[in-house]
């Protein structure tokens, strides 16, 4: 069951970013649950379909994130503004975009936040920045960095797996194929968080001063699971025999090194060698909090918040009482 909201004693004047996401529509819901006042800068294509799935309490404001004089005035529009909350991200994670979204957007968005009364900001960053090797996390540290040095007040989340993430291969078991697995999979593991119960922990941001000018790393309800077990789970779910498909990590590097050797050819081939990038750090690196003295990742050291789980997600979709749009960030 979800975790109850509190409504908060100070309901605030909040700007969202990055709300039409699974993780920002969710963070939306769960700052008005709590009483606050909610404006949601949208993209102008989001016009076409005003609402993009978020709740009617909202308000909708139209402009270009990537442009600071947008943002400005179409966004904040000489309004007063306690909190910024934001759960934008590159969509793909390839470098231009990273750079553009993950990056400048939020390193530009500072100045008119603090010009528009701003004190607070609530950035939703991501766990895997710990050991940054891929572009979109030397983004995502350098946005961290942007907002540590503004002289707000920040609350810094960095979350483990989202359920969505962990969901690509649910159809293919269903169509009867094997779960495929990286090595013996066992080689990483995570506490998965659903989209509420990171919503809700990112709303309480705002009325924790333990949250306050810290980086907050955070995952579900443990115990912690690598993708074996996820596969384990899904077959028991599905009343099926457990089959397994095992890929050698040695083959994700045969494939990068070609990838790498031909990239100078085209963008598309730069982006599909960024990806297999992408693809190869999820198959190799834990979603846990990482141990600075030993290098090793730790499962018991990782926050936990909310009830909600993987199996009951699982389940959920399995009965099509739930669905995931994976877009861009499907693997397999």
């Amino acid at each position: 069951m979800p975790m109850p909201l509190t409504t908060s004693d100070r309901p605030r004047r909040v700007f969202v970013l990055g709300a039409t996401g699974m993780i920002g529509r969710a963070t939306v819901q769960a700052l008005l649950d709590k009483g606050h006042h909610v404006t949601c800068f949208l993209r102008p294509g989001a016009q076409g379909d005003p609402r993009r799935g978020l709740p009617p309490g909202a308000d909708l404001r139209f402009g270009d994130v990537t442009d600071p004089a947008s943002l400005a005035g179409n966004g904040f529009d000489g309004q007063r503004f306690d909190a910024v909350v934001s759960c934008m991200a590159s969509r793909t994670g390839m470098a231009r975009d990273a750079r553009a979204i993950d990056h400048k957007a939020h390193a530009d968005m500072l100045a008119p936040a603090r010009a528009a009364g701003v004190s607070h900001v609530v950035l939703l960053s991501a766990l895997c920045v710990q050991k940054p090797r891929l572009a979109f996390q030397h983004a995502k540290l350098a946005a961290e960095a942007a907002l540590i040095a503004s002289g707000l007040i920040y609350s810094i989340v960095r979350p483990t797996a989202f359920f969505k993430s962990l969901s690509g291969q649910v159809a293919r078991v269903q169509a009867g194929k094997p779960f495929l697995l990286f090595g013996n999979g066992a080689l990483t593991a995570c506490k998965p968080i659903s989209d509420g119960d990171l919503a809700r922990y990112l709303a309480d941001c705002l009325d924790d001063p333990a949250r306050a000018g810290r980086i907050l790393p955070i995952g579900g309800p443990g115990p912690a699971i690598t993708p074996r077990a996820q596969g384990e789970m899904l077959f028991r779910l599905l009343g099926q025999r457990p089959r397994f498909r095992h890929v050698p990590v040695g083959v994700m590097d045969t494939v990068i090194a070609g990838l790498g050797l031909a990239r100078g050819l085209s963008p598309r081939l730069r982006d599909t060698a960024e990806l297999a990038r992408i693809g190869r750090y999820y198959a190799t690196e834990s979603m846990l909090l990482l141990d600075r003295a030993t290098g090793r990742y730790d499962a018991d050291a990782t926050p936990e918040t909310g009830s909600d789980t993987l199996e009951d997600f699982y389940a959920a979709l399995i009965r099509g009482q739930a669905s995931v749009d994976l877009g861009d960030h499907a693997v397999f």
